[in-house]
């Protein structure tokens, strides 16, 4: 299963902000979007590990499609 990736320039916080939807809480700062995503793939395994310790099932997979201010952008990330 993949998992929807938003990403968008935040002036407030002047940097980027990522986020899963489909795992509540799961979201990320950088000061680039790559740096956005590396720092997603630390709280994607974490989320996913607390939701595996309280028996949530959840499964993982790769990410390969972002959206940025309307443009996709292509990555391909082993999110664990």
């Amino acid at each position: 299963m993949d998992y929807h990736i938003n990403i968008f320039f935040s002036e407030e916080d002047s940097g980027y902000i990522v986020d899963i939807p489909d795992l509540p809480g799961c979201s990320a700062f950088g000061d680039t979007p790559e740096k956005a995503l590396h720092e997603l793939v630390k709280v994607k395994t974490a989320w996913l590990e607390t939701a595996r310790q309280k028996k949530n099932t959840c499964s993982s997979t790769q990410v390969s499609t972002c959206y940025l201010s309307g443009s996709t952008l292509k990555y391909q990330l082993n999110l664990l």
